[in-house]
């Protein structure tokens, strides 16, 4: 079966995928910095790989992007500690490849190669992992069997797989469950996620839940964030700080109304919104919501703040810096097609609110649930759980700490993942 899927997957995916992205290439800058940024991967790499000391074993991590590549940075770090060992770090996407190419815990940095056994095949044998580990769930069914063909050990780690995965649909089932048997260990964030890898034919042995080290990454990040010291203390003495983080349009068109309502009420509260998109357009559109309703200053002209209500970020960054002023923050995308990462204000241990559109996050779920969370649906809801939380320091501070808690749980999931791999390398 498994020669069946390798056959159907190289004559008919792999080439219709090709011409797909090079269309989207036409069209999307992105995409093309993508394309482009592969010309010279395995020149690169021969040369880059020919300078380190062969006698270290070499650990292979792949994200598809920077948002996948924040959780790995938890495990790497404490292998670099531990253990004398070169670490190889590759991205699918230009946006995690451009922005980590400094990354000081890595001996290699490098996108992955178009999915072709050829291409898999000549990046193992130039690259030569010990063990590969893939965060998440950007699987290359390529390279998965050009690492089984050169018995390199592969790990998926931070591993989910929720009820409704197209992955369980009955063809993309069969090819899935060929797929993870070529896995050497699936490493999920919670316990149904490892009864979901099991319906796929999968092991106790080789499918066990660990924790997602998305929490660990968030606590170390907080800790230094607090002494970064961004905004100075007079200017936001006295004040409440409701923080909107990564916001888009839809979010806004939510947000902005309810606290433009609040303030009526409250004279101390103020709004620090960070834009997901901070562009020049995105950023006179915001300040034109709060003209002749409101005074509004960029972050990069703070040096001149004169109490104004609104800061408006201009920067990228520097958001999880900001929610440690908050008393109470917002996180977008969750009125758009799907929320972005509540734990960066959780960590803090503040109420934190947001959209419907939570599918995508099983944090967010569950922060709701334990009543650090909380869910508005249009903008009435928004004012009613703003003008509460502002105003009842009881609620908040309750709701604040079941946050905090949330975080603190959760937490080691990053240990749990270095047992596994010391026992293989």
């Amino acid at each position: 079966m498994k020669t069946f899927w390798f056959i159907l997957y190289n004559i008919t995916v792999v080439p219709v995928l090709y011409v797909l992205i090079h269309i989207a290439g036409i069209f999307n800058k992105k995409v093309k910095r993508g394309i482009r940024g592969r010309d010279r991967i395995f020149e690169e790499l021969i040369l880059n790989a020919a300078a380190l000391d062969k006698t270290k074993k070499l650990i292979w991590f792949h994200s598809s992007s920077l948002g996948e590549f924040e959780q790995a940075k938890p495990i790497i770090k404490e292998l670099k500690k531990d253990k004398n060992i070169n670490i190889l770090v590759t991205f699918f996407s230009p946006s995690g490849y451009e922005n980590s190419r400094k990354y000081p815990y890595a001996d290699l940095i490098s996108y992955i190669p178009f999915d072709t056994f050829s291409n898999a095949k000549r990046f193992i044998m130039i690259a030569h992992p010990d063990l590969a580990v893939m965060m998440r769930y950007d699987i290359w069914p390529n390279h998965i069997w050009a690492m089984n063909k050169f018995h390199v050990k592969s790990f998926i780690v931070d591993a989910t797989m929720k009820g409704d995965s197209l992955r369980k649909l009955p063809v993309s089932k069969n090819f899935h469950k060929n797929l993870y048997r070529d896995i050497s260990r699936i490493l999920t964030v919670s316990k149904s996620d490892s009864e979901g890898f099991r319906a796929f034919g999968c092991s106790d042995e080789k499918v066990k839940a660990v924790g997602d080290t998305r929490f660990d990454r968030v606590y170390q990040r907080s800790i230094t964030a607090k002494d970064r010291n961004l905004i100075k203390e007079e200017v936001l003495a006295g004040k409440k700080i409701f923080v909107a983080g990564s916001t888009w349009e839809t979010d806004e068109e939510i947000i902005l109304p309810a606290f433009l309502k609040l303030t009526k009420y409250d004279r101390n509260v103020i709004l620090i919104i960070a834009p997901h998109e901070p562009t020049l357009l995105h950023l006179e559109k915001l300040e034109n919501e709060f003209s002749g309703k409101l005074a509004t200053i960029r972050f990069s002209f703070l040096n001149n703040y004169n109490n104004e209500r609104v800061i408006i970020i201009d920067s990228i960054g520097i958001l999880l810096t900001l929610y440690t002023y908050a008393h109470a923050a917002f996180v977008g995308g969750s009125f758009r097609q799907g929320i972005h990462n509540v734990l960066e204000a959780a960590v803090y241990g503040i109420p934190v609110l947001f959209g419907p559109k939570i599918d995508n996050s099983q944090e967010t779920q569950q922060l709701l649930k334990e009543g650090g969370g909380i869910l508005i649906k249009n903008k009435n809801e928004a004012y009613r759980q703003l003008r509460t939380l502002f105003t009842n320091d009881e609620i908040r501070i309750s709701k604040g700490r079941v946050s905090y808690n949330y975080v603190q749980k959760n937490l080691g999931a990053t240990g749990k993942i270095l047992k596994e791999i010391y026992r293989v390398i």
